[in-house]
This record gives C-alpha cells, sequence and structure tokens, in this order.
C-alpha cells in the first residue's frame, strides 16, 4: 500500500477534533517540530497502563482512549469507524481479556478479545500506516528457563491467556511493518487494582496472607512502562522487546516487601502454586530479559524495588479506598 495514501478525508459527520487539515506524519523522529501534533490512539485507556499513557502523553500529542464501552474490538466494523473518527498516527494497544483463570475457563473469550480483537486493530492500523504498539506478556513463555528469557527463545505458553495473547502478537508481526511488541509482567498501575493494593488491603482485613512462593517473575510499574513506550514510539528500532522492572523477585517475596515497605507487620505465610488451585498453569519462572532493550540504547528502566518504594510514597492511604 502507498504510505501517502493513508489518511482518509474527515466526513462531514466528523467530531470537531477533526475539523483541522492534517497531513501524514511518516517520520517516526518528527516529534513536536512545529507541525500538527501526532494522534495517539489507545486501546483500553481505562485499564492500569492506558491511564498511565493517556496521563504521560497527552502534553505532547492528541490522544484518544477508547474502551470497551466506545469500542468493542471483536467487531472489526466498530473497531474500523474509531480509526476514521480518530485518524491515528500511532495506536497502543492495551486492552486484553487479562483474567488468566477467566481465560482458562471461557478459551473462545480469549481468543475473540486478544487475538481476534488485535487482528481488527492491525487491519485497520495497515490500512492507515499507523505504528502499532502491542502489549504482550511473559506468559508465552514456559516457565521452564533458569535464565531470563530474550526475546528469541522459543515460546510455549502453559494456559489460554499465554496462547490468546502469542496469537495476537503473530498477526501484528505477520501483517505489520511498524510494529513494537512488548512483553511485560506483574503489571502495577496507579490507578485500578492490583497486587500491591490487594496486599495492602488484605493485611487490615487478615490475621495472615498466603502467597505463593514457587512463581518467579519481576514486577513493572506502569508509570516506568508508559515512559519506556513513550521513547520507543519517536523512534524507527521496530520490533520485539521485553520491558519490565529490572531484578526478580516472588509473589510472597514481592509481599513481603509491600507489607515492610508499608509499615504494616500482618505475617505472610508461603505455599505452593498447587497448594493455590486456580484453573489456570503459570510459568514457574517468567524473568523477562532487557539486554535488547538497554542494547538498543533506550533509557534503562529502574529497579522494581525503587519503583515501589515510589509507588508507596504517591500512594498514601488511598488504598484504603479499593
Amino acid at each position: 500500500m502507498n504510505p501517502e495514501s493513508k489518511k482518509k478525508e474527515p466526513t462531514p459527520s466528523s467530531i470537531e477534533d477533526l475539523t483541522f487539515e492534517r497531513a501524514p506524519t511518516l517520520d517516526p523522529l518528527n516529534m513536536n517540530t512545529g507541525g500538527p501534533r501526532k494522534t495517539v490512539l489507545i486501546t483500553g485507556h481505562l485499564g492500569q497502563l492506558g491511564q498511565a499513557l493517556m496521563e504521560l502523553l497527552k502534553p505532547d500529542y492528541r490522544v484518544a482512549g477508547v474502551d470497551i464501552d466506545e469500542v468493542d474490538i471483536t467487531k472489526a466494523e466498530e473497531v474500523a469507524g474509531s480509526f476514521y473518527l480518530h485518524q491515528p498516527d500511532i495506536v497502543i494497544h492495551t486492552a486484553a481479556m487479562t483474567d488468566v483463570d477467566g481465560c482458562e475457563i471461557d478459551p473462545e473469550a480469549a481468543i475473540r478479545v486478544n487475538a481476534i480483537g488485535t487482528q481488527n486493530l492491525v487491519i485497520a492500523a495497515e490500512e492507515f500506516n499507523s505504528t502499532f504498539v502491542y502489549l504482550s506478556t511473559d506468559y508465552v513463555f514456559p516457565g521452564t528457563a533458569t535464565s531470563p528469557y530474550m526475546e528469541c527463545d522459543p515460546t510455549g505458553p502453559l494456559s489460554w491467556y499465554g496462547r490468546s495473547k502469542l496469537l495476537g502478537e503473530n498477526y501484528v508481526r505477520s501483517m505489520l511493518l511498524r510494529y513494537f511488541i512488548i512483553r511485560t509482567s506483574w503489571l502495577v498501575g496507579e490507578k485500578g487494582r492490583n497486587f500491591v493494593k490487594i496486599m495492602l488491603k488484605l493485611s487490615q482485613d487478615r490475621d495472615e496472607l498466603t502467597v505463593v512462593s514457587d512463581q518467579l517473575g519481576c514486577p513493572t510499574f506502569a508509570s516506568d512502562l508508559a515512559v519506556a513506550i513513550r521513547n520507543m514510539i519517536e523512534t524507527p528500532y521496530f520490533g520485539t522487546y521485553h520491558v519490565t522492572n529490572t531484578g526478580e523477585t516472588t509473589w510472597y517475596d514481592f509481599a513481603v516487601k509491600i507489607l515492610k515497605e508499608a509499615g504494616i507487620d500482618t505475617p505472610v505465610r508461603a505455599i505452593t502454586t498447587a497448594e493455590l488451585g486456580r484453573p489456570a498453569p503459570r510459568p514457574a519462572y517468567s524473568v523477562l530479559s532487557g539486554v535488547l532493550y538497554n542494547a538498543r540504547g533506550f533509557a534503562p528502566m529502574p529497579s522494581w524495588e525503587e519503583s515501589l518504594g515510589q509507588y508507596l510514597n504517591k500512594l498514601g492511604d488511598s488504598w484504603k479506598d479499593t
């Protein structure tokens, strides 16, 4: 497809935000050089990462966010309508069915959202020549490694969640040239529910917490990941990257650290994944190597311990309202 034909002329029914003329922005390094700002479309903008991206990108971009109430990504016609409305230069696809056990119980729903929904977005992105950012997961790996997974390592998801996200990756790679696939893990955002807030809340309601100690990975704080994504989208260094905070831990050790940093003395008891008895299998080891991300020259990610301290300071007592 000729990239010069990317943009569709707004129709008379277009919203006011699209009434001015915009020339196609084809240079990924051309950031705010006096011309019209690039338009970024964020799917799943009400999620933890989506909200962090909305807040971070608004000063420098025209940002549009869509979630399930605005656009059902499993319906191609709704996706197409959103692209015609917003005319995105960049699409950041954070929307997903992330309930790992829910995906295991209803694999067809997982495939519809995480695979078919992604394919619908990819088709539209190809038509509009939009740079595409796809958020993927450590769950595409089997968890049998003993050292951090690199981007070139063989995948082998254990769960329907991992399989559906891997299918989404395959659609992106096979249909687009201008894409970033970003695998991350154990996301923690300022907005919405997450492991940190849940541990803090449960510590007030229970005499003892039980947390699995046989899954090793790395927490990733949404604010740090959002900064990394912002830096990446203004480069032509397309491809697949692993982006997490640095270091590794178990869920048990993460919980202990959370409570210690928060000054809470509720005891935490280690249990096994088998004892927890969840429907979906989890990878025992899913630490992701950031060596390619670092070698490419992107700003290093902070350690998860450093970001946890900053996160708790900013969170204050607001977790009590979750």
